[in-house]
């Protein structure tokens, strides 16, 4: 949505259309505390703005202070406010959830406060009991090999019909790559150019070997096998995507296997290793034990192809003392990548970072495309009956925060090769 022309600060103080009291009585006692909530997001709008239309009938413009985004969001209750201040993204959900607030288009929203990360601090993050229960309860969910397997099945065993029915033919469920991001374009063939991406960085040469750490439903896969003579070994702990792998990769024979394997557990060389937003499901305390796979089973000389997601350092410790929306109700477990301590351990390693490539917004075109695409199966009847309206909702939220967050630059994808020196 487009923003509206920054406003001079005391017309942007003026800038509130009164409308009918809320009379309630727990309006009259939470009312307060919520107007001190918006206060504190309005020092932290340091980019764009928010149309704020409040439990009391008023309209209340937010930031509007330089260029940027602009979100509409009406708050139905002041309880909203009160739970993104006691329990951050955790507490925005819920009460969205609960149906105290909504919004035209909650994207530029979730944009906004990744764009505004470093001047809101705190404003929008857990605090109090329900930061250090966030913290128990993802500590519980730690990827130790047993937990690692739930976390994998609590995800993506939700069932490949599920997938199937909102992604592209190809079953990728990563960053595609399109030729303008801004321009959109088919996703299929973004995904596949994606792929190539990748593949190129490998070299691979005929008679090598190649083993993937998350081979997915293996697009990736099926695309170097089909381009180059090598053997492929994939692993995985979803039996979901092994089933639709192994059926996939059968035209391949004995040159292409697919094992329900811990990353840990790999012992064997290999020419060349990919890995494609796998990182993100290890958890920092197992950062080291991924690298150390990467490591010990890549030949000398060899090359890994590794497309990560990551959140910036400059808010990667609020994010890593806390429990976010993602971890709590999508992905347990879940850790995404600092960049620069992932980064060392490579080096520590003898792991060369070489040609690191950032593409974050085409990111967000690849979530805004599955959006549509989950939007249209879920108003055709197409998901899983199984699934209810509840489930269905939050799939939706959690493409819409992943977009805004990938739009508002505190988090991107990459890809890099690293080269056993």
């Amino acid at each position: 949505m487009n923003a509206p022309e920054p406003l001079p600060e005391q017309q942007r103080r003026d800038r509130v259309t009164a409308g009918t009291p809320d009379s309630g009585f727990r309006s009259r006692l939470v009312g307060p505390i919520g107007v001190r909530i918006l206060d504190r997001i309005d020092r932290g709008l340091a980019a764009g703005s928010i149309e704020g239309h409040l439990p009391n009938g008023e309209m209340r413009m937010l930031g509007a202070r330089r260029p940027g985004p602009h979100a509409v969001v009406h708050v139905k209750s002041w309880n909203a406010l009160v739970r993104l201040a006691r329990a951050g993204s955790v507490g925005w959900y819920e009460a969205w959830a609960a149906g105290e607030w909504e919004s035209p288009d909650p994207v530029p929203l979730f944009d906004l406060f990744m764009r505004n990360r470093k001047e809101l601090g705190q404003a929008a993050r857990a605090s109090g009991w329900a930061r250090l229960a966030g913290k128990a309860i993802h500590w519980a969910k730690r990827n130790n090999k047993p937990g690692a397997r739930r976390n994998i099945e609590f995800h993506y065993d939700l069932g490949n019909d599920f997938y199937a029915a909102w992604l592209d033919p190809s079953m990728t469920y990563s960053s595609a790559v399109f030729a303008d991001a801004g321009q959109g374009g088919d996703l299929q063939e973004a995904q596949h150019r994606k792929n190539a991406l990748l593949l190129e960085r490998l070299n691979l040469s005929p008679g090598q070997n190649m083993l993937e750490i998350g081979c997915g439903w293996g697009s990736l896969a099926e695309q170097a096998l089909r381009e180059s003579d090598i053997e492929y070994r994939g692993i995985t702990l979803s039996t979901e995507q092994k089933s639709f792998a192994d059926k996939r990769l059968l035209a391949f024979g004995r040159a292409a296997t697919v094992s329900i394997t811990d990353y840990r557990d790999v012992e064997e060389q290999f020419d060349a290793i990919a890995s494609v937003e796998m990182v993100e499901a290890v958890g920092q305390r197992y950062w080291p034990d991924y690298v150390d796979c990467i490591a010990r089973n890549l030949k000398r000389g060899g090359r890994a192809a590794i497309q990560y997601i990551r959140i910036e350092d400059d808010v990667f410790d609020a994010y890593a003392h806390s429990q976010d929306f993602i971890q709590r109700y999508i992905f347990p477990g879940g850790m995404l990548l600092s960049e620069s301590r992932f980064r060392a351990l490579a080096k520590d390693r003898g792991l060369s970072w070489q040609d690191q490539l950032d593409f974050g917004l085409h990111y967000a075109e690849t979530l805004r495309q599955w959006r549509k695409r989950f939007d249209r199966a879920a108003s055709e009847g197409c998901l899983p009956q199984i699934f209810d309206e509840k489930f269905t909702r939050l799939w939706r939220y959690y493409l819409m925060y992943c977009e805004g967050g990938f739009r508002g630059g505190g988090i991107n994808v990459a890809q890099v090769t690293l080269v056993k020196e």
